[in-house]
């Protein structure tokens, strides 16, 4: 991982009339952290990462040293993809809902990953292909399903925005509880397929250059996942940028929703872990409506998803670590989240080189 500090100090453009201004992170304490970094008993440069994780910490928080987050919330939201009927990836549509079960019963990866980092898990059922949703859900379901994407509409113009506001009202709730760190996440057969096809709407990459393995799927598939990237990336090209117009035409109600959340999340200036290709995508169109929003971003891990890579040089984050998990459910995220927190601790708790004696021998000169 590089410095943080590039991409903090460029001031945000102006949002768009609907959103107010993303703010930018504190600068003053982060000149604070680097100067209480320097005075630590520990060899010049010496901490590496760990000293780019506090650093970052320090100017979303606005304070020095860093709290080490206590409350990260992982927020997974689950929708189905009509786009999986084309036969693109290694599943049928309905082991979504058997994805959501596991998670909900702390057997699906992120949630056993989060019991490591103390983290805690929400499952959102923005639009799964089925009538029942979860009980209290009502509220945040968009549809039942998304449109196939390859031949018709992910959503209409006004699901577009219910599922948006849908996602800033989930960040809020987040926030307003306590939560000092997001995970976005998500579950979804068919999801790497609308998001890919997203990415390279954004991007300008050609379709075969976001394909990726996504399910697991063998070379057939891939073929079929690439051609239907390829017709649905036809129908999205009118609305190169304009980001409701392409949730409509080539997103689906996960990836509106957590368009949504991010734009909150950092509206509300809280730190967000970034992993999986489908958070990358809504990543990508939530920095378009809410123009500095990456600011408060990190990205966890590098996946080996080639359309993730697209999404990490447009939004100009690097990777804390190279996992080359492909899960879309937060995992790669919540294991970063421990380096996260003792980086924090290491920033708040090393003892100081004049206090503890601890200082490099200086030059004998004449």
């Amino acid at each position: 991982m590089s410095e943080t500090s590039d991409i903090a100090e460029q001031p945000s453009p102006a949002a768009p009339p609907d959103l107010p201004a993303v703010a930018a992170p504190d600068l003053a304490a982060r000149a604070k952290a680097v100067e209480r970094l320097d005075a630590l008993a520990v060899p010049a440069g010496s901490l590496g990462v760990l000293a780019d994780l506090g650093l970052w910490l320090t100017s979303l928080q606005g304070v020095c040293p860093p709290r080490p987050p206590a409350r990260a919330r992982v927020v997974v939201v689950a929708a189905d993809h009509g786009i999986a009927a084309a036969g693109v990836s290694a599943y049928s549509s309905e082991v979504t809902a058997l994805q959501v079960a596991a998670t909900l019963e702390q057997a699906a990866p992120v949630a056993v990953t989060a019991t490591v980092a103390g983290a805690s898990v929400r499952v959102i059922d923005a639009g799964l292909d089925r009538d029942a949703v979860l009980p209290g859900q009502e509220r945040y379901r968009v549809r039942r399903g998304s449109g196939r994407i390859d031949r018709e509409d992910a959503l209409t113009a006004a699901e577009v925005e219910t599922a948006i506001r849908i996602g800033r009202a989930l960040a809020d709730e987040e926030v307003d509880s306590g939560a000092d760190l997001l995970v976005p996440a998500s579950l979804g057969v068919g999801a790497t397929t609308a998001a890919s096809t997203l990415v390279a709407a954004v991007t300008g990459a050609e379709p075969v250059a976001v394909v990726g393995r996504g399910s697991g799927i063998g070379d057939d598939a891939w073929m079929r996942k690439a051609a239907a990237i390829r017709d649905a990336l036809r129908r999205g090209k009118p609305h190169l940028r304009d980001p409701r117009a392409l949730l409509r035409t080539i997103g689906g109600a996960d990836l509106a929703v957590l368009t949504g959340f991010l734009v909150q999340a950092s509206l509300r200036r809280t730190p967000v872990l970034l992993d999986g290709l489908v958070v990358g995508a809504a990543a990508l169109l939530a920095d378009d409506l809410a123009p500095g929003a990456h600011q408060w971003w990190l990205a966890a891990q590098q996946s080996p998803e080639p359309a993730m890579a697209l999404i990490l040089q447009h939004l100009q984050l690097v990777p804390v670590l190279d996992l080359q998990v492909r899960l879309g459910d937060g995992t790669g995220a919540v294991a970063v989240l421990p380096l996260v927190q003792a980086a924090a601790k290491l920033l708040g708790e090393t003892a100081a080189a004049e206090s503890s004696g601890i200082t490099p021998v200086r030059a004998v000169t004449g």
